[in-house]
């Protein structure tokens, strides 16, 4: 799935289109520090847990549907919308890093999606493909004294997905900031284990992984 656009420097929005059918092979010094956005429902935390081992590759995957997103995504804005999407099925995530959009994915449905902050270059988002290590509903970072809601790990040294304050000039230390609604509702969709996927924009077979293109 590709969901790209250029970026529209000087405004605060992104413009994407969405295109599907596409294979899925699957299973800063910030101008603003990453911060707490608004309130959001409560979910349950989840310890830490020994790093999973990662999940065979399974070509079987493929995406089956994309959500109806009109026009373009803009910085804050987020979409969730299950109807038709199978009630359980493996949960895998992607970011696209040029589009600035992250999706989320059902058994090959996309449920969710999200316009999302990022790092700079001197602190880059990481290309690559994650399993989530650890989950915590409240979380400060050690690095930058900074509210993490909703964290959820990638890398040893610091990149999680986490709610964030996202809006036209603020940055992220590499990692994928969301709008705080959404990222509550990513929290209570994925587990351990889960796999996300960054790239920029395309992924083709590499092995037993997916890479960019």
């Amino acid at each position: 799935m590709i969901r790209k656009g250029p970026l529209m420097l000087g405004a605060a929005f992104l413009g994407l289109t969405g295109v599907a059918g596409a294979i899925l092979l699957a299973d800063q010094p910030s101008q603003a520090a990453d911060g707490p956005a608004a309130p959001a429902a409560k979910v349950p935390a989840v310890a830490t847990a020994a790093k999973p081992k990662p999940k065979p590759f399974d070509e079987r995957f493929v995406i089956k549907r994309i959500l109806p997103i009109e026009g373009p995504i803009k910085y804050g804005e987020w979409h969730w919308n299950e109807e038709g999407a199978p009630a359980t099925g493996p949960i895998v995530i992607t970011v696209d890093l040029d589009a600035r959009v992250i999706s989320v994915f059902r058994s090959g449905y996309e449920i969710g999606a999200a316009a999302v902050l990022l790092g700079t270059e001197e602190k880059p988002t990481p290309l690559g493909v994650f399993p989530i290590t650890q989950k915590k509903r409240h979380h400060v970072s050690n690095l930058y004294d900074a509210e993490m809601p909703y964290m959820q790990r990638l890398t040893d040294d610091g990149v999680a997905l986490h709610a964030s304050e996202v809006e036209w000039g603020y940055a992220s230390h590499g990692c994928i900031g969301m709008p705080e609604p959404f990222a509550a509702k990513v929290f209570a969709t994925t587990k351990l284990g889960d796999r996300v996927f960054i790239t920029r924009g395309k992924m083709v077979k590499n092995g037993d992984s997916l890479v960019e293109s």
